[in-house]
């Protein structure tokens, strides 16, 4: 059988495949994770950064279309301290890209530093474990050691990721449970600790890699669109397997229709890496707000400038202008199905069996 020797994963998890839906942040939805359930894999829920009582919402949204296993998925980052520069900067930035935007008849007032609310992970931990949420899974950086012994000690099954082994061996160091080895291929965020110094190596490169510094079990994240990449990093020993640029058209996501039409035409030169939107980098489709903003100087440290930038996308979003708008996708560019979530993974899974 395809799946036999991925047992270790499926069991933790609580799914019969191991396949999990990434959890992509303004992207999927509760409506994706319940999808993904139906196919007997694992749904994730992306709370990011948001709030307690905003997580909370989510959470139990999601409760009420499955009653299945899902992951909870959150941002682990370092939130910088605001000194005297980095108002500058922010200043600055605010003006420019308020500039830009008027330039492309886009009116937009972008919020002033001090109105900008900038949320820890703290907050949500105790949201998390009063949901009763069982698989926690985190992504740009490690979780402290506190919050690790309080999760594990309610049950929680924790699942870090890495781009490089240096993150893996740290993750392991610290009790969690499996590593979700990101590969720099991935659509969406990089997962690295250091978000402006990320690791530029190749996800199969990086995997075996890591499969030989560390003993717990792997999920491989990066460019699986199909039974063949999926089985490339099996064969490598990857135990788990997570997908996202498949799911971007589906009928669950949360793109409009004219961001599910631009990856349509999308080509290879296209799919870039930036820091532009939100300061971190992130591999999506390159557009006009990219391109200007790359090589400028109005790129703040993350979380200021995705805090920044969020009222441009959402305004833009509603005048359906993709060139100021952020669409995270994949180095793998294929047929973006607009079958529902579930559709999708079946079809997956059952390629696979056929291999």
């Amino acid at each position: 059988m395809f799946w036999s020797d991925t047992d270790t994963i499926s069991k933790r998890l609580g799914v019969k495949y191991p396949v999990i839906q990434a959890p992509m942040f303004g992207v999927s939805t509760p409506q994706m994770a319940s999808a993904a359930s139906k196919a007997y894999c694992l749904g994730s829920l992306a709370l990011a950064d948001l709030s307690a009582d905003k997580s909370v919402e989510l959470i139990r949204e999601t409760k009420k279309l499955t009653n299945k296993p899902f992951a909870v998925n959150i941002f682990v980052h370092d939130i910088p301290e605001i000194t005297d520069s980095l108002q500058e900067k922010y200043i600055r930035t605010k003006l420019f890209i308020e500039q830009l935007a008027k330039e492309n008849s886009i009116e937009v007032n972008l919020p002033k530093l001090e109105e900008i609310k900038v949320n820890g992970y703290h907050e949500q931990i105790d949201a998390i474990i009063e949901e009763n949420c069982k698989i926690v899974s985190f992504t740009f950086g490690n979780l402290d050691a506190q919050t690790i012994l309080k999760l594990k000690e309610n049950g929680v099954v924790l699942i870090g990721t890495c781009t490089s082994v240096e993150e893996a061996l740290l993750l392991e160091k610290s009790g969690i449970d499996m590593i979700c080895v990101q590969g720099i291929e991935a659509g969406g965020h990089r997962g690295t600790f250091d978000a402006e110094n990320i690791p530029q190596i190749g996800g199969l490169s990086l995997f075996s890699q890591v499969y030989d510094h560390v003993k717990l079990p792997l999920i491989y994240a990066g460019g699986i669109y199909n039974a063949k990449t999926l089985k490339a990093s099996k064969d490598l020993g990857a135990q788990g397997f997570q997908v996202g640029s498949i799911l971007l058209a589906s009928q669950e996501s949360a793109l409009q229709p004219y961001e599910k039409e631009r990856l349509k035409n999308v080509n290879e030169k296209d799919i870039v890496l930036t820091r532009s939107f939100s300061g971190r980098y992130a591999r999506g489709i390159k557009n006009k707000y990219i391109e200007t903003l790359d090589h400028s100087d109005y790129i703040l440290p993350y979380p200021y400038q995705n805090k920044l930038t969020n009222e441009l996308r959402r305004v833009s979003k509603t005048l359906n202008n993709a060139d100021f708008v952020s669409i995270w996708a994949g180095q793998s560019i294929h047929d973006y199905s607009e079958l529902s979530t579930e559709d999708i993974l079946r079809k997956l899974i059952q390629e696979c069996e056929t291999l």
